[in-house]
């Protein structure tokens, strides 16, 4: 029998995991500042879908523009079938394309309007 060694990564798992953690911590702040300061756009985030906001909830991007809170970002997601714990990574092709469409419209602030968003193409089977 041969037996093979293998080399141990450096540093314990509990360890790597802390430095990955944070370094996703740090990536995140960095890209809601973007965000915040006008920089970039979270329509932009939304269809390139960045490493550090694969796991990020929809609700925590949107809520990173200025003017937007809890309230705003949860009636501008019910215009959608779309939680607002869904993560960025997660999100189809097509519901990118009808975020990202929602949120460079014209009215985009507007998510109280009495005319919702047609999102018949999000619902049809």
């Amino acid at each position: 029998m041969n037996a093979t060694a293998t080399l141990a990564p450096a540093g314990p798992q509990y360890m790597r995991a802390l430095e990955r953690a944070n370094k996703v911590r740090l990536a995140r702040a960095e890209l809601k500042r973007r965000v915040s300061t006008g920089e970039l756009g979270v329509a932009e985030v939304i269809l390139d879908c960045p490493w550090e906001a694969e796991s990020m909830a929809v609700a925590d991007l949107l809520m990173s523009q200025r003017r937007w809170g809890q309230t705003r970002c949860r009636k501008f997601l019910s215009q959608i079938p779309m939680s607002e714990k869904k993560t960025i990574g997660s999100m189809t092709e097509r519901q990118r394309r009808t975020l990202a469409g929602m949120l460079d419209a014209p009215g985009r602030g507007r998510a109280w309007s009495a005319t919702p968003y047609l999102t018949d193409s999000l619902t049809r089977v």
